[in-house]
């Protein structure tokens, strides 16, 4: 028995205005069984590398088959490329700006087509809503079951970026960024535990994590182990060291956001944990 195909949306649309719900009418014109997915589309406008992130965290979370759309655009219109790239388990759909930087970064295998097979497109296509015209009918087509052969040459030049990694500072520190500011105000760092094993340890050395001018010394393991609108650190589930606040919005509180930098001092050898 066929499955129903799934196909996930990842925007900077928000929902004030028609265009969720135009592609998702495109698709259904398409592939009426479709089952629509909204990840995000809260992604901040233009930024392709909240988008990065985003899709990267929920992918690999949905059924074999699916495709995943991803429409963060600042450069629609101009001769930047549509393209499909293809992993084992998934199908992504997107312009070739980056987008798709840290899906490349996880799967061993992908197969990336630059989109050249018009007849897909939803005609006349316009010079601003390529989501509409261009990418929402290349993923219901996908999704329909046509060979991704059929849309376009394979393609080795595609656009890809590294996300920003955390830089030793000396035996004793290491320096890293705020990637992101969540829904709850929980500063995103690019810090995992594999950059700074002493600082995840049951009972870490003494350290400091410095924010600006705020500086935290306690780790916990769940958001509820601090004090109300107390700050610390935690591992969130994206695999990142976070900034949190327990009822409270860590951002706030210290007065940071993304791109603000963040230092970690510990006792131990904490480059000992990425090869410095």
């Amino acid at each position: 028995m066929r499955h129903r195909p799934f196909i996930t949306l990842t925007t900077d649309f928000g929902f004030n205005d028609h265009f969720v719900g135009t592609m998702k009418g495109v698709i259904l014109e398409v592939v009426p069984d479709a089952q629509i997915v909204d990840i995000c589309h809260s992604i901040q406008p233009f930024d392709v590398l909240d988008a990065a992130l985003t899709i990267s965290q929920a992918y690999s979370y949905f059924p074999t088959g699916t495709v995943h759309l991803v429409v963060v655009d600042p450069g629609v219109g101009t001769a930047r490329r549509p393209i499909i790239a293809s992993s084992d388990r998934h199908h992504f759909v997107g312009p070739d700006n980056g987008v798709l930087s840290l899906i490349y970064g996880r799967e061993e295998r992908m197969h990336v087509r630059h989109v050249t097979a018009e007849h897909y497109y939803l005609q006349p296509i316009s010079n601003t809503f390529h989501g509409r015209d261009i990418f929402a009918p290349i993923a219901a087509y996908l999704a329909k079951g046509v060979e991704t052969e059929k849309f376009g040459e394979e393609i080795s030049d595609f656009v890809r970026f590294n996300a920003p990694t955390p830089k030793p500072v000396n035996e004793h520190s290491l320096r890293g960024v705020i990637l992101k500011v969540d829904r709850f105000g929980n500063l995103v760092t690019n810090i995992t535990e594999k950059d700074a094993p002493m600082l995840f340890k049951e009972d870490p050395a003494p350290f400091k994590i410095t924010v600006g001018s705020t500086e935290i010394t306690e780790m916990k393991t769940n958001y509820a182990q601090g004090a109300p609108k107390q700050v610390f650190g935690i591992l969130g589930s994206m695999g990142y060291l976070e900034i949190a606040a327990n009822r409270g919005s860590a951002a706030q509180i210290i007065g940071a956001g993304k791109g603000s930098d963040v230092l970690i001092v510990l006792e131990g050898a904490i480059a000992a944990g990425n090869g410095a």
